[in-house]
């Protein structure tokens, strides 16, 4: 299956910016909330942003392949996702605001392209 890689690859994303938080609770020494501490809230902004728009994008993956899509397609919004999510991780971790609109915009296309295409799989005459 095509999109277990772009899943395992968020999977690595997701732990990576996890790990990121853990880091800064040990630097800080905080171990529940974020202390109002900036660095810590900005790593944990960026860890959950992640864990807010993978799962769907992921889902929407895993159905335009079960729908037996072109492969291309599917390593097209595969690649797209995981390009999106790191270039928003990097934008928000640097306060790169530039480079974190950009990978809202393309995880954000992403998703939309993603909805779009499995409606055009859809079994509409048997729907109604």
């Amino acid at each position: 299956m095509t999109s277990v890689i772009y899943a395992s690859l968020s999977a690595f994303l997701i732990v990576w910016l996890s790990l990121n938080v853990i880091r800064k609770r040990r630097k800080y020494q905080i171990s529940i909330g974020d202390g109002r501490n900036e660095e810590l809230i900005i790593s944990m902004a960026a860890q959950s942003n992640a864990i807010e728009y993978i799962p769907i994008a992921l889902l929407l993956l895993f159905a335009l392949e079960y729908n037996n899509a072109n492969k291309l397609i599917v390593h097209l919004f595969g690649l797209s996702l995981i390009i999106g999510r790191l270039i928003h991780a990097k934008g928000l971790l640097s306060s790169s605001l530039k480079t974190r609109v950009l990978g809202m915009q393309i995880t954000i296309f992403t998703i939309i392209g993603l909805a779009a295409i499995n409606f055009g799989y859809l079994p509409w005459e048997e729907l109604f």
